[in-house]
Order: C-alpha cells, then structure tokens, then sequence
C-alpha cells in the first residue's frame, strides 16, 4: 500500500526505480505537488542517502522552500506541471531502452495498441536540449503535446501521472515498450497500425477509463 506521506512515497517510488533497473545511483529524478508546492528529490539522491527530511519543497520558480538542494532537473518538473495541470507527479529516468532510442532521435510509432495509454499514436522523441536547464523543459513540454511521455534526445524518459504510483505505472509501460520496438526493429520492420485504427483504440481506452492527463 502506498504511503500517504508523499515524502515516504517519493522515496518508494526511488528504491523502486533503482531495484527494478530503471535508474542508477543518482540518475533520474522524481517529484509530486504537495499543498501549493512541489517535493522533489535533492540533487545526488539515490535510495542509498535519501531520508523524507532530504527531499527538498520548492515553488513553482523552484525557489527552496526549507532547506536542500534541488534536482539539476527541477526546472523540467515544474514545466511539465505547470504545462499539464491534472498532472500531479513527474518522473524522470535513464532506463536502457529508452537512452537507445533517445539517442537516435527516433520516436515510438504505434507498433503497438498499448501506446495509446499514452494519449496518442506515438510517444515523441523530444529536441536535444542540455541537461539541468530551462530549455530542457521547454523541450520536454513540446513533446508531451497531448501525451503523458516523452523521449529526451541523447538522455532518457519522462513520464507526467496524475499519481506518484501512476507515473510509475507510465515509466515501467514505456521502457517495455521502448524494448519491444527496439527488439521488432532487430527482427524487421515493425507494422505500424493505421491513425484510423489508433483512433478507434484510443476511444475503447476512453470506454475503459482512461484519463484526459494531459491535454
């Protein structure tokens, strides 16, 4: 069961990453809105340092509201939640299919039905942008248009969820998927399936309760 203390849970959400493969050491980062502002992993963080005290709180500009040092990437996070109000966690990490595909520049085409889950027929590949600044979230917003993800050129995956354990949720669905078309592209060419066929998909995962995160 999931923490209520969103600092605890942030926490979860880190050692899960790190156990499962999808982060290591310090890479990634992780933040939730809490009351007006937003908690985020401290620069250096991993789950061998982190207790709830490190995790750092701060505004929108990402002004420290207490004590810490924020994620280089803090400025990403408070893009991507200022851009999609009904997000409420961000998740960032360097998971292995995902760096693969980043650092072609591809995109994720609609190999899959699955990608649908993400809001659309593709998961983008965003513009190259260096690491730690405005840019790279103004690159990350770009590409999350109508999506709840998206690659980072030469860097990783982003994911936005309407829950910490929502956007896990989003994380291990887009390294999973990033592997499988990595792994058609190895065997192939993939078949992509039709923008009319997506479209018919995407209203089904309505049907099914998908959410409007993010528009």
């Amino acid at each position: 069961m999931q923490s209520t203390d969103p600092r605890q849970s942030i926490l979860s959400i880190v050692k899960r990453l790190e156990d499962d493969g999808y982060n290591l050491a310090s890479t990634g980062n992780v933040s939730c809105r809490d009351q007006g502002g937003v908690l985020i992993t401290p620069t250096g963080g991993h789950s061998g340092n982190l207790t709830p005290e490190r995790i750092v709180r701060i505004d929108a500009d990402g002004k420290v509201q207490g004590e810490g040092a924020p994620s280089s990437e803090w400025s990403m996070h408070t893009a991507i939640l200022k851009a999609f109000p009904e997000a409420n966690a961000v998740i960032h990490t360097h998971a292995d299919s995902c760096v693969v595909l980043s650092s072609l520049g591809k995109s994720i085409p609609a190999f899959h039905y699955m990608l649908a889950g993400f809001g659309g027929n593709s998961i983008r590949c965003s513009r190259y942008a260096t690491f730690g600044t405005a840019d790279l979230g103004d690159a990350a917003v770009e590409a999350m248009r109508d999506r709840r993800a998206c690659l980072l050129a030469n860097h990783g995956m982003v994911v936005a969820g309407q829950s910490l354990e929502a956007a896990l949720s989003l994380v291990i669905k887009l390294e999973t998927l990033a592997r499988q078309y990595l792994m058609a592209c190895q065997a192939g060419e993939p078949m992509i399936i039709p923008d009319d066929e997506m479209e018919r998909v995407l209203d089904r995962y309505g049907k099914y309760g998908r959410t409007s995160l993010p528009h």
